[in-house]
């Protein structure tokens, strides 16, 4: 049985990108997945996807090496944003305090046991579009682009964890989050863990790092609306020479379709939501995954390419 039926945390706000090819990768997202830049800050640019009821999506920041920076969570309410903070400072990961970036209040910073960056808030600012991007329909945020991806919305993110446990066992704790999968090694560990704010199937993953390097990503996801969209955006990501690492295919785990790129800065890239579940029951069962079943490949039987489990930002070399 779950603990409660209710959710402290909406969604995820925002994550920061580090790229190395800081031009090409804002190439990358803003010609090739149609979004659109808000502001320019120093060595970062804030873009938003079309229909984020927020500011911005990602923060794309020029940095020596590919990466993931500052990852923000919106609260409910203001008194859940409470909850969360007097929870972080008690598992001893709290960083205090900062002015909330473009839109977004007050932001309480923190950080995972591998060290990832995490910011959490509940003061936001909603996207007024304006007469180059107002939409045909009112309850969409801004106008449909209709141009190369067009990436509706950011779905997840997957980090790399020195230990997948210690870190999925803290979100459980800081931000009351809920397992939905996982996969359990011969050894007894997880391999990778995912969980979710409210009914979609996940939100944030944890994925083993093979190199126990910590604070590194394994990838972050885009929302497209179809099976077919993902198939065209094969087709552009083909004819304009980005790296597709795998798919377009479904996966087994929560049965997603989906496909994996790099963007020209060296992460990956996932488009994704297209068929995943809908969690609807409050008692819904954790599904866990062996190892045997694992080796099976995805759903239609593809199996998992080796890149998988090896790539992540930033590169380095095994420990």
């Amino acid at each position: 049985m779950t603990a409660s039926a209710s959710f402290d945390v909406a969604h995820i706000g925002s994550v920061e990108l580090l790229t190395p090819s800081f031009e090409k990768s804002l190439w990358f997202f803003r010609d090739l997945l149609a979004m659109r830049v808000i502001e320019e800050r120093g060595d970062s640019v804030f873009l938003r996807t079309w229909d984020e009821y927020e500011l911005y999506t990602i923060k794309l920041t020029s940095s020596k090496a590919s990466g993931v920076g500052r990852t923000t969570f919106r609260t409910t309410s203001a008194d859940a944003l409470a909850r969360r903070v007097a929870e972080i400072e008690q598992l001893g990961l709290g960083d205090g305090w900062v002015d909330g970036e473009i839109g977004t209040g007050p932001t309480y910073m923190f950080h995972d046991p591998d060290g990832h960056s995490m910011g959490i808030y509940y003061e936001s600012e909603r996207y007024v579009a304006g007469d180059d991007d107002r939409p045909a329909l009112k309850n969409q945020a801004s106008a449909f682009p209709g141009r190369g991806v067009n990436a509706r919305r950011l779905d997840h993110i997957n980090y790399l964890g020195k230990d997948v446990e210690a870190n999925g066992e803290f979100l459980k704790t800081a931000l009351a989050m809920r397992e939905s999968e996982r996969i359990r090694l011969d050894s007894g560990g997880f391999a990778a863990w995912w969980f979710h704010f409210s009914l979609k199937s996940y939100d944030v993953v944890y994925s083993d790092d093979w190199t126990k390097h910590g604070n590194r990503l394994h990838h972050i996801a885009f929302a497209a609306d179809t099976r077919e969209d993902i198939l065209k955006a094969a087709d552009i990501f083909l004819e304009n020479g980005i790296h597709i690492e795998s798919g377009p295919h479904k996966h087994a785990i929560n049965q997603t379709f989906f496909l994996y790129v790099y963007e020209p800065g060296g992460n990956r890239i996932e488009f994704a939501n297209a068929g995943a579940r809908l969690l609807l029951d409050p008692d819904q069962p954790v599904v866990e995954w062996s190892e045997t079943e694992r080796k099976k490949g995805q759903a239609w039987g593809m199996k998992t390419i080796s890149t998988f489990h090896t790539h992540g930002t930033p590169p380095v070399a095994e420990q």
